[in-house]
């Protein structure tokens, strides 16, 4: 059984236009900026935003005799309603009823689907038990951390036996402290859970401890899929390149130099490269600033306009205006060296060897 969705809404002035499929047993991650669409996505496959065009299916294996069981379908006039379908959700604000206990929070969900209240309890216990909260049942959210309170709405989604598990944000509720913790422990039930997992968050981090497989989505469009190494090897658009910590430079590649829509050149070692369109990255840590013509080796030199500073720890990021915005990673002892202001003029060097290509 797997989940496909084809999804298109408009809100407002927002067209989101999205194609997702999670197969079974598999953990997606779908990252993208504030603003992407990525829990309009979430609240689609949940039935609580339903679609203006496209189709959402859970379908089976290639043998399965029957057809998909199909949950939003304008076109058909097919919508299920939420609480019966057969997926569990885990909101970033967890949404747990404060005036009810833990237990009774874990089987609100089965007393909703009709289940007698006594079995509902008996299976709300069991949940909390293989989360690590039996102790903790007759508490109501107030008295739990935020780790604990995180559990019990992972227990409440689970405890339904849902096909497919939604969690939105699972951990941005959590100081960086508890974080790392709870992380681990959700990674531990996610690998016990053997339906299909769609995990929306902003964090690499979350992506890479948690999914299979990654979705970026900008502007209510995916722009890139596929594991998170693939991903940070070949970034193909600047929130990636951002969220993996290198530079993206887009453009033209002939004989070994690329030349991107602002006129800007960037000389490469790959003169076997086909011509046409080209995507380059430059570690941050490969560019060298100076404050007059860089002499030696560098193939590469453009003045470039400093933009803004960022001093974090032992390193210092600098970003860099036209004809070619990078960001160059320095020491505190270069940037004191240099004296950089933000507004100053400055020479950015790469060597030709540190510059990666790929096809656009």
């Amino acid at each position: 059984m797997s989940l496909h969705a084809e999804i298109g809404v408009q809100l407002g002035s927002f067209d989101l236009e999205v194609e997702i499929t999670v197969a079974p047993g598999e953990v997606v991650a779908l990252l993208g900026p504030n603003g992407a669409g990525k829990t309009s996505v979430l609240r689609t496959v949940a039935g609580l935003l339903p679609l203006d065009r496209g189709r959402i299916t859970l379908e089976g294996p290639v043998t399965a005799a029957g057809p998909a069981e199909v949950l939003d379908d304008p076109v058909a006039d097919v919508f299920v309603p939420p609480e019966r379908r057969p997926i569990g959700v885990v909101f970033q604000d967890y949404l747990l009823f404060a005036h009810l206990t833990a237990l009774e929070n874990v089987a609100f969900g089965l007393r909703a689907r009709g289940v007698a209240r006594d079995e509902a309890r008996r299976r709300a216990h069991q949940w909390l038990e293989r989360v690590g909260l039996g102790d903790r049942a007759g508490q109501r959210p107030a008295t739990l951390s935020g780790g604990q309170a995180q559990r019990v709405a992972l227990a409440r989604a689970l405890a339904t036996d849902p096909r497919v598990l939604l969690l939105d944000e699972p951990l941005a509720a959590l100081d960086a402290r508890t974080r790392g913790e709870v992380r681990r422990d959700l990674r531990r039930h996610l690998a016990g859970f053997d339906g299909m997992r769609l995990v929306i968050t902003h964090d690499p981090v979350d992506a890479y401890m948690l999914a299979d497989r990654v979705v970026i989505i900008e502007e209510g469009r995916v722009v890139q899929t596929g594991s998170l190494e693939q991903v940070t090897a070949h970034p193909r658009s600047r929130y990636v390149a951002d969220l993996v910590g290198t530079n993206l430079v887009t453009g033209h590649i002939e004989h070994g130099v690329i030349t991107t829509g602002a006129g800007a050149e960037v000389v490469t070692t790959a003169t076997d490269h086909p011509a046409g369109a080209a995507h380059a990255t430059i570690a941050p840590g490969a560019i060298a600033l100076h404050r007059r013509p860089p002499e030696g080796s560098p193939r590469n030199q453009w003045r470039c306009r400093v933009r803004d500073i960022d001093r974090h720890a032992d390193r210092v990021r600098v970003v860099l205006d036209a004809p070619l915005p990078l960001v160059a990673e320095i020491t505190p002892a270069a940037l004191a060296a240099l004296d950089l202001h933000p507004g100053d003029e400055v020479w950015a060097a790469v060597k030709a060897t540190e510059v990666a290509t790929y096809p656009a």
